[in-house]
């Protein structure tokens, strides 16, 4: 195998037990380093790895560190790790690598889906689309399987659709998938990266293989040079794009693919991660009546544009996910009438262009969280005649129930309700899913 020694794993969590057991189990000497004591009892009870606190680390004593994906790269450890030439790897560099080296067999097939939004939905549609080729596939990585539990699983899973963020394609100098895409680009995790060329610089990594890009995204076509497009539009010869209401393959020869019509999420986002899917299918042979038969089977997951209720013409529509101004940029897009539900914490994003946009589709905002007022300011000087509400509640029951409550007094038939936050939302909630599930409660709750 690459590794030879003894290996210290940085971070004693899901993705640090992980990495700790597939490399005991494969017989390496393996010693988990971190701060959090009650962590590392339980890393080492699981997997049989020596602990230690990162203070105690002496360098002699290592030939390799795979850290976790969340550890950043001025934690002390890790420069530390670096100022001693000790080659520093994440764990699905990790596992990458030790596929390479046949510590699993046959190396397996690996697609690999990235982007600032999409990438949940994306990967959810290609292993379905995957799923009903000729081999075993599965959604791994940020979600679904573990790299490594899939790695290791039996019976075999011959192709690993992977979900891959910013952080772990950092860790990743070889990574080369089968097939990779770019969804989209936009800043965020600026503060983990140090910069938006840092972080779009990770991104790209995943397009070392067959390279399969979002061109109507200027920055990702801008940064990617020589790759696969898929567009909303027509579709030049080597793309995937729409014509006359059909997916249609100009890239790898499947002609016209699926409608668009009931893909689900409903809209333009939704129809460019099944373009993004069908195109990253299509290059590993996926037949077009396998493509279509999983698009008109596909339900998005949770909190990801999913219609929640629907009664006399209105549409409630949970996407909370959207949790930065590009997400909801997405999630307006579509909608000719929207009452839009808003606001949490923005971390410093700039919401001005998402609300200059999109301002004439609003009939009117729904603000809560602690930057509720920032919206509700630039909004102000953009158009004054939208109809603004602000819950002053920080109880997250009460909040949601009085903006669909206000909702309701609002909608006529034709409209969307669109919980698409454009904000994170810890501050009120325990996070996305919980705002999601209030939301879609209180929208049911709506008719009585």
């Amino acid at each position: 195998m690459f590794i030879q020694g003894h290996v210290l794993v940085a971070g004693a969590g899901v993705s640090g037990a992980g990495c700790a057991r597939m490399l005991v189990d494969l017989g390496v000497e393996v010693t988990v380093a971190d701060n959090d004591e009650t962590a590392r009892f339980r890393v080492g009870e699981a997997t049989g790895a020596a602990t230690i606190a990162p203070a105690e680390v002496d360098w002699a004593n290592y030939s390799y560190v795979v850290t976790s994906p969340g550890w950043r790269p001025d934690t002390p450890l890790l420069l530390d790790a670096a100022a001693n030439n000790i080659p520093v790897i994440g764990d699905v560099e990790l596992a990458w690598r030790l596929d390479r080296d046949g510590a699993f067999g046959k190396p397996h097939t690996w697609m690999v889906v990235t982007g600032t939004n999409g990438k949940t939905t994306t990967t959810a549609m290609l292993a379905e689309m995957m799923k009903r080729g000729p081999k075993t596939a599965a959604a791994v990585g940020n979600i679904g399987v573990a790299v490594g539990d899939a790695l290791t699983a039996s019976p075999r899973i011959d192709i690993l659709v992977a979900e891959l963020s910013s952080f772990q394609l950092h860790w990743s100098e070889e990574l080369t998938p089968d097939v990779g895409c770019v969804l989209n680009l936009a800043h965020d995790h600026i503060d983990w990266h140090g910069s938006f060329d840092a972080y779009a610089e990770a991104k790209m990594k995943a397009l070392r293989g067959v390279a399969i890009i979002g061109i109507d995204d200027l920055e990702v076509a801008r940064r990617a040079g020589n790759a696969i497009g898929f567009t909303l539009g027509v579709p030049a010869q080597g793309q995937v794009g729409v014509q006359d209401g059909y997916i249609i393959d100009r890239a790898f020869g499947g002609g016209v693919i699926a409608p668009i019509e009931g893909i689900s999420p409903p809209g333009p986002a939704g129809i460019l991660d099944a373009l993004a899917a069908t195109a990253m299918a299509r290059s590993q042979g996926i037949e077009p009546t396998a493509i279509a038969e999983a698009l008109a089977n596909f339900q998005v997951s949770g909190h990801r544009g999913q219609v929640v209720y629907s009664a006399d013409g209105v549409s409630y529509i949970d996407n909370s996910k959207a949790t930065n101004p590009h997400a909801a940029d997405a999630a307006l897009e579509g909608h000719d009438s929207v009452v839009w539900i808003a606001g949490g914490q923005l971390k410093g994003a700039d919401i001005r262009p998402l609300l200059e946009k999109h301002a004439h589709r609003l009939k009117a905002a729904l603000l809560l969280g602690v930057d509720r007022h920032t919206i509700a300011n630039e909004l102000a000087t953009i158009d004054p005649t939208i109809p603004v509400v602000i819950t002053d509640s920080l109880s997250p029951n009460d909040a949601m129930r009085e903006l669909v409550a206000a909702a309701r007094n609002i909608v006529a038939p034709g409209d969307v309700v669109l919980l698409a936050p454009a904000a994170a939302s810890l501050d009120m909630f325990s996070g996305m899913s919980q705002r999601g599930n209030l939301f879609a409660q209180a929208a049911a709750g709506s008719a009585e």
